[in-house]
């Protein structure tokens, strides 16, 4: 028999790579897939999935009755979340719907989850609950406080929250993974690396908030699948993971490394205004998730080409336009 999961926003980024890894991994394992479909492109993502072994549910977590009837009807032993709104800049001109997406839909979910007695409930997270680290300051632990700095990361702080209040209030079994920025297919072309590939491909001018010093950690999507699933099954229950890429790198010297491998001139560069609220360094220490015995297995820079291979050869991606905000 079949062990049934269901993961949400798994046409997502990040989801998308995840379930091509544990249906790959898994041969007795049956996912289902709740996605609202906020691209149209994404449609697409596992059309060469086994369909006895995945199913594609299209609706949104805050759904109550339609997340209520598919937990009666299949009886999921484990919920990986991974919906949410993802965009800064969008929650900086929408906090609103960010918090009811990203708080309140993880609420639903919860509290659908705890009525059904799921055996296990992993919430998906990120480095920027913790807010903004100075060029010297010590990577952040899961200890560490949390000190979003803007609308999106402050929705999933209160996400998180709420996960760790289920766990202590109700003995929920859950667990979090705050990951560090991803990079790699499927990627959407709202986001840093897939809008440099796509404007050096058409030689227009690659926009840059500020200076371009903020520093980012970054990890390959699917190593960080790799250590989801890891946390999955080896993470101890009411525990917070970090899941660090090591590889910490200014916007500016990561787009010109971009452009030096498409061939394409620094002089697409256009410095613009800063963003507001713009958070200058992210890091995290992983050595709890090393503890568990995870190691990344790939280089950033094979996975940086790797990523702009996929790009070249998928170049509907880069002209693709979100149907929601």
């Amino acid at each position: 028999m079949h062990k049934k999961i269901l993961v949400t926003g798994a046409n997502g980024f990040i989801g998308t790579n995840f379930i091509h890894y544990v249906l790959q991994k898994y041969p007795d394992l049956e996912v289902f897939n709740l996605d609202a479909l906020d691209f149209e492109i994404s449609r697409n993502n596992h059309k060469h999935q086994d369909p006895e072994r995945y199913h594609f549910v299209h609706g949104s977590i805050l759904d109550k009755d339609l997340v209520s009837d598919l937990f009666k009807e299949h009886k999921f032993q484990e919920v990986i979340n991974f919906a949410a709104k993802s965009h800064v800049d969008n929650s900086i001109k929408e906090p609103e719907v960010f918090v009811i997406h990203n708080t309140l839909g993880t609420q639903v979910l919860l509290d659908i989850a705890l009525k059904s007695e799921v055996e296990k409930f992993l919430h998906i997270s990120t480095d920027e609950v913790y807010g903004s680290l100075d060029f010297d300051s010590p990577s952040t632990n899961e200890s560490s406080n949390l000190l979003p700095n803007n609308p999106y990361s402050a929705s999933k702080a209160g996400a998180d929250c709420l996960v760790r209040s289920y766990h202590k209030t109700y003995q929920m079994p859950c667990l979090i993974t705050r990951s560090s920025n991803n990079f790699g297919p499927y990627q959407y072309p709202e986001k840093l690396i897939p809008v440099v590939i796509s404007n050096a491909l058409h030689n227009q001018p690659i926009p840059v908030y500020g200076d371009g010093l903020n520093m980012r950690d970054w990890i390959f999507v699917q190593e960080n699948c790799r250590a989801v699933d890891m946390v999955r099954n080896q993470g101890e229950i009411g525990e917070i993971y970090n899941i660090p890429g090591h590889k910490e790198i200014s916007n500016i010297h990561l787009i010109k490394m971009i452009l030096k491998l498409l061939n394409k001139p620094d002089s697409l560069i256009q410095f613009t205004e800063d963003r507001k609220g713009h958070d200058l360094r992210y890091s995290m220490n992983g050595s709890k998730l090393e503890a568990l015995g995870f190691k990344l297995e790939t280089s950033f820079e094979g996975n940086l080409q790797k990523t702009i291979d996929w790009y070249l050869a998928h170049q509907g991606w880069l002209r693709v336009k979100a149907i929601a905000a």
